[in-house]
């Protein structure tokens, strides 16, 4: 069977791309801030090359839920490999083109920054391509905070400023609960399924109504940690721009406070709600950095 480029494009799951692509972007504005001379067509590598690791692992972990039963026609899952329309051959395949394509983004990157790199890059990709390993054990939360927010952040630091700035870990921290958002509703919806799969998820071990109440807290962190942070001296105060992206976060949380008077189908959807929150709440963010660093 022929498919599309979009045919394609939608297994790689393409509206969490900002979930892999803000973190390098931040990044580079906080470095350009602190006044480090940047590189920046390392700085673009960086980004390309974590996007495809990132729809890499996307193509993998679909791949490894259908074969085991996880992603099936009662889940909430995406449908291609469920209906037939690709085969698992072809997501492998796929899944395996993509992270070597990311793989020689990061040999160049090595060859043109340093061999450093070359051990954030590997641990990034064993965490990729090990990702079911750790949803499977309720560890996913802390996958994903680790692979979208410190790592890239430590790398984009390695390759754009040429050396690791730790202070920038400052602004992994929204950016990586916000990530934790988009698996915890998505483990929320997907309970009962997990469930029968024999797999473990934090929503599961938290119970359904107690799990909704972290996600509402998990909206609402990443704007309490850059107000802190701005107080703190370690972001500028512009960097506050990015409560221009509050009334999407309270149109989430009062569409998952809707749980308790409708049910599990209000969650339905919130994680690619969540995963546009970010990229906004990113945008504003990387506006107020920016525009500190020229006054």
């Amino acid at each position: 069977m022929k498919h599309s480029f979009k045919d394609w494009l939608v297994t790689t799951r393409f509206w969490s791309f900002p979930i892999s692509a803000m973190p390098v972007v931040v990044a580079t504005a906080f470095l350009f801030w602190k006044g480090y001379d940047i590189r920046w067509g390392c700085a673009v590598l960086a980004l390309v090359g974590n996007v495809l690791f990132h729809a890499a692992g996307n193509v993998l972990s679909d791949w490894w839920d259908y074969r085991k039963g996880i992603d099936n026609e009662k889940a909430y899952a995406i449908p291609q490999l469920v209906f037939h329309q690709f085969e698992p051959g072809e997501y492998l395949r796929f899944s395996a083109v993509l992270f070597l394509l990311a793989v020689c983004i990061g040999l160049v990157l090595t060859f043109l920054t340093g061999l450093e790199l070359l051990v954030i890059g590997v641990l990034g990709a064993a965490l990729a391509a090990s990702y079911s390993f750790f949803k499977f054990r309720a560890m996913g939360d802390l996958f994903v905070f680790t692979c979208f927010g410190i790592l890239p952040v430590i790398g984009t630091s390695f390759v754009a400023a040429g050396f690791i700035d730790w202070s920038a870990l400052v602004v992994s921290i929204p950016l990586g609960i916000f990530t934790i958002g988009v698996l915890h509703d998505n483990n929320t919806v997907d309970i009962d399924t997990d469930r029968e799969a024999g797999i473990k998820t934090l929503p599961m071990l938290f119970g359904e109504k107690t799990s909704v109440k972290i996600f509402i807290v998990y909206i609402i962190i990443p704007f309490v940690a850059v107000i802190s942070s701005c107080l703190l001296g370690l972001l500028p105060y512009p960097a506050l721009a990015c409560l221009l992206a509050s009334p999407i976060a309270i149109g989430i949380i009062r569409k998952a406070a809707a749980y308790f008077k409708v049910g599990r189908e209000a969650m339905v959807g919130l994680d690619q709600k969540t995963a546009g929150l970010h990229m906004v709440f990113c945008l504003f963010l990387v506006a107020g950095i920016a525009a500190a660093s020229f006054l």
